[in-house]
């Protein structure tokens, strides 16, 4: 068998990382010119697969954003470490289905153990049940699912069997500044928009206790989740766990935890003071391709409930295999055919450890700070949110002595476009409280002090090109 396909793959694949440290983060090719390249009559004839792998990858330049280096900040998206990268090459290679034991013992025991490790250095219940899925918008569906079960189980309605029709609503309490992919999950679970009540967050970014506890009355004993934050999506404010969940819990409430990348500040000990009693909730929600640089495509759900979480997922047909010791992912997770994400979880924890692993939150989280201050020392530079974790936000303002609050937004939207087409660093903008701001998310293990430097001197050059624009 000829492996010219995957030697071209891999030639290609280590240009592109290469070449990281010094290509544009952004895409350069526009969307016609990428068309113009994707869009073509399909061959009649069969072509060699290594000649479909180099047209492949010429056709993909200049369209890539280059997010697994260490320049870019705009979302919350980590790079991959080289273990995991290793690994998921391999995966692909492999090509195991992990639906059951049966049809991957390997992969099933890989992911078994990687969600033991993930339970262990995230300071959650080990008793707890898990998922791998495909993002965290599937883990809060994993979690929420077993949630449902639970709270209507308790009302004594089986949803399994009875459906939802004629059911006892649940309500939903949440922050006003919660992530969209929680309301998402609800709309799949069917749980409208209707049932689900947001609460404003205080000066540090939390619910209070008084307006959790007038929701929760005026719930009346209702069905309810109650779902709070492990650093918001913007400003990386955590909610106040300690004081929340066991008021949540008073009042019978399922308590889930949005922290698709605060959940690992647990796994810090400079960090974890704000996840302090969020062992306490009932569910948990995170991404791997987030902090933990494994290849997108990886969620992982942890709910403490385990009879409710595997009568919400499991599921059996006569041709099963079953092994009896075994750990079957179906009975756990949402899909059914699917590829194996434990190998390069598993890979990534190994390589890093515990020490590791903490040691990549806390280097983020400072070079984050250092991004924010690095900015604050510019003239035209207003930090709106200092760094909380590895979240900053930052506005350019506009010089001229009549400036509006519009010109403010528009001069940071410039700003940022300006950056992004320089190529040195990639951000993101954001609505916050009114105001249009910059975004800054540190999340690569790549992401050097170098980087950090580079990033600044973008910003700054930006800046001076918008206000001579502007002038």
């Amino acid at each position: 068998m000829s492996h010219a396909a995957l030697d071209r793959a891999v030639l290609h694949a280590k240009q592109f990382l290469a070449d990281l440290d010094t290509s544009a983060v952004a895409a350069t090719s526009s969307r016609d010119e990428l068309l113009a390249r994707f869009d073509i009559a399909l061959n009649s004839a069969g072509m060699p697969a290594e000649q479909v792998i180099d047209e492949l990858a010429a056709s993909a330049a200049g369209g890539l954003l280059g997010n697994s280096g260490g320049r870019f900040f705009a979302w919350v998206i980590g790079g991959v470490l080289p273990s995991a990268r290793a690994a998921e090459w391999l995966t692909a290679t492999w090509d195991q289905n992990a639906a059951i034991y049966a049809t991957s013992p390997a992969a099933a025991v890989a992911e078994e153990v990687a969600g033991k490790w993930l339970l262990d250095v995230l300071r959650l219940p080990q008793n707890a049940s898990f998922a791998f899925t495909t993002g965290c918008q599937m883990a809060h569906f994993t979690a929420l699912v077993a949630a449902r079960d639970q709270l209507m189980r308790s009302r004594g309605w089986d949803v399994n069997r009875q459906g939802l029709a004629g059911s006892p609503p649940i309500r939903v309490i949440g922050s006003s500044i919660r992530h969209v992919s929680v309301d998402r999950a609800l709309r799949f679970l069917g749980i409208g928009a209707d049932q689900i009540r947001g609460l404003p967050a205080d000066a540090r970014g939390s619910i209070t206790t008084d307006a959790l506890r007038a929701a929760l009355e005026e719930a009346d004993g209702a069905p309810c989740i109650v779902s709070l934050n492990a650093a918001d999506l913007n400003a990386g404010a955590f909610d106040a766990f300690r004081d929340l969940i066991p008021l949540a819990h008073a009042h019978q409430a399922w308590v889930h935890v949005d922290g698709a990348f605060g959940l690992f500040a647990r796994s810090s000990p400079r960090f974890n003071q704000p996840t302090e009693d969020m062992d306490l909730a009932d569910s948990w929600a995170t991404d791997c391709h987030k902090w933990l640089n494994v290849p997108q495509d990886c969620g992982f759900a942890a709910i403490r409930h385990r009879d409710a979480h595997r009568r919400a997922m499991t599921i059996h047909d006569s041709y099963f295999v079953t092994e009896e010791s075994a750990r079957d992912q179906i009975d756990w997770s949402p899909e059914w055919s699917r590829r194996a994400r434990g190998f390069s979880v598993y890979a990534a924890l190994r390589q890093l450890g515990r020490e590791g692993l903490a040691q990549l939150i806390e280097r983020n989280c400072d070079q984050c700070d250092a991004l924010v201050r690095g900015l604050a020392a510019l003239p035209g530079v207003l930090v709106v949110v200092p760094a909380q974790l590895n979240q900053g936000l930052v506005r350019f303002t506009d010089s001229r002595p009549e400036a509006t609050e519009q010109d403010h937004d528009a001069r940071t939207d410039a700003v940022i476009g300006t950056i992004n087409r320089s190529g040195e660093a990639f951000v993101g903008g954001v609505n916050w409280n009114g105001q249009r701001v910059m975004r800054i998310s540190v999340v690569n293990w790549k992401t050097t002090d170098s980087d950090i430097g580079r990033a600044i001197d973008a910003v700054a050059r930006a800046m001076a090109l918008c206000e001579t624009a502007s002038g």
